[in-house]
């Protein structure tokens, strides 16, 4: 490698704990990633929201004029790590626009606008790489829109989110309920100080969308994916779930659904479900992701590792550098967005899955049988029943609870019976309804 190839400049938006990183990376790394590019990589400025001679950096590094820095002639690539949709989306446009490729993070930017900065960079006809927009650190667009682009992607499943499966592994393990884990995730720098879209599934949706979207050549955005939280989930959940050789995660599933008629659509929905201790994710704990990708002729591949922080977001924000340095230097050009499939989203209703609805009852005779014949009017297949007696706390006998796990079931007919449930006499309230995923049932 010639060291009087011409420099490739880097602009990096965003010093917080991932872009302070990437930094670190270029400036420690220099050697090592000139010799995998073919040309030195040199960092021309960080733009920052504050000018300030405590960042760690040269202050004339530092900049807060967004568009100057990504405008400059010197800057070749610009790193957007700032986020949120607003001024990165502004940023990435001009830069894509002054031909200058871009590697992003930016989940939630991607899940909305994805057509329009794919069309800038093909117009212009420079990259965009977003690898670390999911899944931190755990390779999962590349494979997909590279190594498997010759086969048929069926299915997209994992947990994506790394504090809302820390919580669900706390409570999992040590019988805490939502609020006290949540506490627990904050605590240990897991949760924001507003963990909403964490735990809402904002997040995962976003993340959803951008895999469907590569999975199955078809845009789909945030807006597309069916979206439920974990905030409803109980300790008394966890207890059913292990009677039933389960755990319970917050799951992104991307789907390649075929009707009746023959023809595919796309599913793409984010919620808390069940899943066998026997699967794969079940053992994903922590703050740990997972991904699972099927398809027609490699079968099942799993991706697991660190789904957030610093350092591990950063590796693979360098990845997508280093690609898109090498483009510059060889004259190349990285994949460009694949929507030919055009397929329809399917709504959550149409969508067929197994159900476990958990419901206090009146404790007398017939309960059970009136119970059943909501799921038989509705044509919901029930597959386990348990029921147990329930006390106060002075000890007396107060009620029941029911558990029903079911055959599969669309979306639709499972709300059409639930509903009735709610309004029978012997119902004194339905507890919890959540999905079963992962069995060949």
């Amino acid at each position: 490698m010639s060291t009087e190839e011409k420099p490739i400049g880097v602009a990096v938006l965003g010093f917080g704990n991932v872009g302070s990183q990437v930094v670190r990376i270029i400036e420690e790394s220099a050697q090592d990633l000139a010799a995998r590019i073919g040309a030195p990589l040199v960092l021309r400025g960080i733009g920052v929201r504050r000018v300030a001679d405590d960042r760690g950096v040269p202050v004339d590094m530092l900049t807060d004029d967004i568009d100057e820095l990504v405008s400059r002639d010197d800057v070749d690539i610009v790193v957007e790590l700032m986020g949120p949709v607003e001024p990165a989306r502004k940023a990435i446009l001009t830069a894509l626009e002054q031909g200058k490729s871009v590697v992003t993070a930016n989940k939630a930017l991607m899940a909305v606008s994805t057509g329009e900065l794919a069309q800038a960079a093909e117009h212009a006809h420079v990259d965009l790489y977003f690898e670390a927009a999911v899944a931190g650190a755990i390779p999962v667009i590349r494979p997909l829109t590279q190594s498997l682009a010759g086969d048929t992607v069926i299915r997209v499943a994992g947990i994506v989110n790394g504090t809302t499966n820390y919580i669900l592994s706390e409570m999992d393990s040590t019988g805490a309920d939502y609020t006290a884990a949540l506490a627990d995730a904050s605590a240990l720098g897991y949760a924001e100080a507003d963990p909403t879209a964490d735990v809402e599934g904002y997040d995962a949706a976003a993340k959803a969308a951008i895999l469907a979207s590569i999975a199955f050549h078809t845009r789909v955005t945030a807006d597309d994916v069916y979206r439920e939280g974990i905030t409803k989930v109980t300790p008394a959940d966890f207890v059913s779930a292990r009677a039933l050789g389960c755990t319970i995660k917050l799951l992104a599933i991307c789907e390649r659904l075929t009707t009746d008629e023959g023809q595919q659509r796309v599913s793409a929905r984010v919620y808390p479900a069940l899943v066998p201790l026997t699967h794969p994710l079940a053992s994903v704990n922590g703050a740990f992701n997972a991904v699972v990708v099927e398809a027609e002729a490699a079968g099942r591949l799993m991706f697991y590792g660190q789904g957030a922080g610093g350092a591990p977001t950063a590796s693979a924000v360098m990845g997508d550098l280093v690609m898109a340095a090498r483009n510059r230097v060889q004259g190349g050009r990285g994949p460009r967005e694949s929507k030919y499939a055009k397929l329809p989203i399917s709504p959550i209703g149409f969508i067929p899955t197994r159900y476990y609805v958990s419901m206090n009852v009146a404790d007398r005779p017939g309960v059970l049988s009136a119970v059943a014949a909501e799921f038989g009017k509705r044509e919901v297949s029930i597959a386990e029943v348990r029921q147990e007696g329930m006390v106060d706390p002075e000890g007396q006998r107060c009620g029941a609870r029911i558990v029903v796990v079911t055959h599969q079931a669309t979306d639709a007919a499972l709300s059409e019976t639930v509903e009735a449930l709610a309004d029978l006499d012997v119902v004194e309230g339905i507890n919890s309804v959540l999905r079963l995923e992962g069995t060949s049932e």
